[in-house]
């Protein structure tokens, strides 16, 4: 892989034949499933997501991308496919929680252990890599986020509930790893939303999360969704406590917040995914923009250890303003990476 590749952190935008975008742009981020978003009748729905999902991973390719996904395309949100799959889990009646956004939201019930009855998402995995010779990365919740999107019944006790859920992600990272996925990553962003409730318990579960993965692993923590919080802080009030993961990756938001950089002086070795895309813009930024952003980054870490992306998913953006962002994040690594050369 050459110096700065290219990423992109998990979803793409699914097409307006598959799914409501009106209602996805209205509703916040379903915890529990959403069937009603799919245009397309249950049983043709796999088909169709087959054929978004080629579409993305050809997008992506065609834009310069160097690492893929599949854009999550056969999600509802990045969460809820994984998480309402486990045993021990229900959604009917849901529990209400606080969301990030303040707005109370229907979350799934833990009524029993929380187990992986069998995987979920392997075969989307294997669909993956089948597809595209490039490097592919697969996006997975994590366990600390899928706890606090849920009300707890049983376990009583939030430690044992968050350890329960890294169990069942370990067990489906180590089956990503086998069908052939390079990367797979944990999307934790309520570690940033709730840093006390994280404390020690969020990277003791990562931790077990990964334990055993025989390929590259990343953690992604953002702000939230660009089309739902507009107004960021310019600083994480949980990243440095990530230094103490074993995840080879870091992933974070970095231009829509215009993040003040030196904290990536407190994360040690670790590989850094920069967000050098801005997503609560539909403005295209030109090749020399993240050109500068990516220069930016480079005066807090050396070439060999940043990979440069979009600062989250990409799902609410119109697919031609995603695509052209994704050949300007193509062609401005490839403008730092000729000047390093």
């Amino acid at each position: 892989m050459h110096l700065i590749p290219t990423t992109v952190v998990g979803s793409y935008v699914q097409p307006d034949w598959l799914i409501n975008r009106d209602m996805l742009k209205t509703a916040v981020p379903p915890r529990i499933r959403m069937r009603e978003i799919w245009k397309i009748a249950e049983d043709d729905l796999e088909e169709a997501q087959d054929a978004a999902t080629l579409a993305a991973i050809r997008d992506m390719e065609n834009a310069g991308i160097d690492i893929i996904t599949d854009g999550e395309i056969r999600r509802e949100s990045y969460s809820n496919h994984f998480t309402t799959a486990l045993s021990g889990i229900v959604s009917d009646p849901p529990g209400m929680v606080t969301g990030r956004s303040g707005r109370q939201l229907p979350v799934p019930r833990i009524t029993g252990p929380i187990k992986r009855k069998a995987s979920i998402e392997t075969r989307d995995g294997r669909f993956l890599k089948s597809n595209t010779s490039h490097p592919v990365k697969f996006t997975l919740p994590g366990p600390f986020t899928m706890a606090q999107q849920a009300i707890d019944e049983y376990y009583d006790d939030e430690d044992a509930c968050i350890m329960a859920f890294a169990e069942a992600v370990n067990a489906e990272v180590l089956d990503l790893f086998a069908a052939g996925v390079d990367v797979v990553q944990l999307d934790e962003p309520w570690m940033q939303a709730r840093p006390e409730a994280a404390g020690g318990i969020a990277i003791r579960a990562i931790n077990s999360a990964l334990e055993g993965a025989v390929g590259t692993t990343s953690v992604h923590l953002c702000f939230g969704y660009a089309h739902a919080v507009k107004d960021k802080p310019a600083g994480y009030s949980f990243l440095p406590e990530l230094e103490k993961c074993t995840a080879d990756q870091i992933s974070i938001e970095a231009a829509q917040p215009n993040l003040d950089l030196a904290v990536l002086d407190t994360l040690g070795d670790k590989t850094i995914i920069l967000g050098v895309i801005d997503l609560g813009d539909d403005i295209v930024e030109t090749a020399q923009v993240v050109a500068g952003r990516i220069r930016h980054a480079l005066d807090y870490l050396p070439a060999e250890r940043l990979i440069a992306a979009p600062d989250c998913g990409m799902k609410y953006l119109s697919r031609q303003t995603a695509f052209g962002k994704l050949m300007a994040l193509a062609e401005g690594a490839a403008i730092v990476r000729a000047e390093i050369s």
